[in-house]
């Protein structure tokens, strides 16, 4: 069989043929190619049985390569090699797409490779890729993406706190107790939740979810009391704005 990795990290591409050169003798040839364009080139070329496909590259995410084969027929296996975390691995799963989890575990490998050969002649892949695209819109639905160091995580609105500014970043308090510091300053995230009625900016550093407010305290000046014990101060400027929302919303 013949297999090409597609991923921007010179790195992880070297360490994934390393492993199937040891462990997946069934795989005779490796090809590489370090972005989404480039790496179509060569499947319409080469031909390859198995794709090892990277989710996040600059320019074309892997979830992108449908876009490459619009009236063309796939006779590849897919398998995608991912730092997403728990929520995006549910829509893997429901859309019967193989998948990696970096770092890349040996008998996962094995597995899926195995797998993908058995299913070479299977002609669905066009079908699970449209249910894998569906199954991240509906993630989007419900779900914000953090884009942490090892990937992105996908949150629901309903496990956030509230989100503090530090410099160019955001730090994200979630329900869970964890904070994440996430490379996007808070006017990203203030604007993408803007039709979310249940968060407010009280603060020019902060930015909360109503719902997790656990008492108002005028203790220096108007302040918030979240359910983490998190003191956060209410703007002089919006504190007019700020009880009228509570007298509305509760």
């Amino acid at each position: 069989m013949k297999a090409i990795i597609i991923d921007d990290e010179k790195r992880a591409r070297r360490i994934l043929s390393t492993i199937i050169k040891e462990e997946c003798p069934e795989v005779k040839t490796i090809l590489e190619a370090e972005n989404l364009k480039d790496g179509v080139s060569i499947i319409k070329t080469e031909k390859p049985d198995i794709v090892f496909l990277d989710i996040e590259m600059p320019n074309h995410s892997g979830l992108q390569i449908l876009e490459f084969f619009k009236n063309e027929p796939i006779h590849f296996q897919i398998i995608f090699t991912t730092a997403y975390g728990h929520y995006a691995i549910e829509a893997f799963k429901l859309s019967a797409v193989d998948y990696l989890l970096k770092p890349i575990d040996i008998e996962e490998i094995k597995t899926a490779v195995s797998k993908a050969s058995n299913n070479i002649e299977e002609n669905f892949i066009k079908e699970k890729l449209i249910n894998l695209e569906r199954n991240f819109e509906q993630l989007a639905l419900n779900k914000i993406a953090l884009e942490v160091p090892k990937g992105i995580r996908f949150v629901s609105y309903e496990d956030i706190l509230f989100f503090e500014a530090d410099g160019a970043y955001t730090k994200v308090y979630l329900h869970n107790g964890k904070t994440e510091l996430i490379c996007k300053t808070l006017k990203h995230f203030t604007e993408q939740l803007s039709n979310k009625p249940l968060f407010y900016k009280p603060h020019r550093s902060f930015l909360i979810n109503l719902k997790y407010m656990n008492e108002i305290t005028k203790k220096d000046g108007l302040q918030v009391i979240m359910s983490n014990n998190k003191s956060i101060p209410i703007a002089r400027e919006r504190k007019e704005d700020f009880m009228e929302i509570i007298n509305r919303v509760f």
